[in-house]
């Protein structure tokens, strides 16, 4: 037992060196195990894994959220894709496409998570990044191909970057959504209680800023106008520098009477145009 303990003990001493190179392992004419970095005719590569937990996928609901083998139910952290139909919602243009791809990839095989500053939404679902057994970042994949848009929840801003340049990438090829007539650009004065709902792309001319006591509002006239909050307004560039430009803004509209507005947590939600 001792020499068993001390074979350990010298493993995990030399473990953070032998991470990046092959390991190996071999057993001597006495029994006695043996590692190291170079191994004889007798020896084989073992595997070291650096304390990642790996889950089996158990369903796939939609093209953002899944259930694991434990238990665990996981909505991807900085994408969303569109609705597919169910109880109380209808199926959005591309929602099929993006479970199909995410089911055709990821069902009944393994994956890792990486999480973020947030470890659960409000349902109570694991908030995570979602690597294949080869390291493939799926929610990258997802926007890579057009079948995911970047979904911004300040604090979770860990691939924000590598995920704003690969929409950016499936846009100008015009790749999934990008190519969909759902989700083209609609000028705010197209804009009614017929055709708000969902994820939009809405374009106009910043007029005016507006300030409350509990938002801010970059208006495009008295009926249309773009949230943003106070804990997010921090990320942004004075507002002021928007008015007089021509933009198009990206997310969820909510409509109160005659009033839409859309909701903003990142300057990425807004672009230039």
């Amino acid at each position: 037992m001792m020499k068993s303990t001390k074979h350990c003990l010298w493993l995990l001493a030399i473990l953070p060196a032998l991470l990046s190179a092959e390991v190996y392992q071999w057993t001597d004419q006495q029994g006695r195990r043996h590692y190291a970095d170079h191994g004889n005719e007798n020896a084989k590569v073992v595997s070291i894994d650096p304390g990642v937990a790996y889950y089996r996928v158990e369903k796939v609901f939609d093209g953002d959220t899944i259930s694991l083998s434990d238990g665990q139910k996981v909505r991807f952290l900085g994408i969303n894709t569109p609705e597919v139909a169910g109880r109380n919602k209808s199926a959005e243009a591309g929602g099929e496409q993006a479970k199909a791809w995410l089911k055709n990839k990821l069902e009944h095989r393994k994956v890792f998570l990486q999480g973020d500053l947030e470890k659960q939404d409000k349902y109570q679902r694991t908030l995570a990044y979602v690597f294949t057994e080869d390291k493939e970042h799926i929610n990258l994949e997802l926007v890579k191909r057009g079948l995911a848009t970047v979904n911004i929840y300040p604090p979770n801003l860990k691939y924000l970057e590598p995920l704003l340049a690969a929409q950016r990438s499936a846009e100008q090829a015009k790749l999934g959504i990008w190519a969909d007539e759902a989700y083209a650009p609609l000028a705010v004065e197209l804009l009614d209680e017929n055709n708000y709902q969902g994820w939009k792309r809405l374009t106009g001319r910043i007029r005016a800023v507006k300030n409350t006591a509990k938002h801010s509002y970059l208006q495009f006239s008295d009926a249309v106008s773009i949230s943003v909050e106070p804990i997010s307004a921090g990320l942004f560039p004075p507002l002021e520098t928007y008015v007089g430009k021509d933009v198009e803004v990206r997310g969820w509209v909510k409509r109160s009477k005659q009033r839409f507005t859309t909701q903003v947590r990142h300057p990425a939600d807004i672009v230039l145009r």
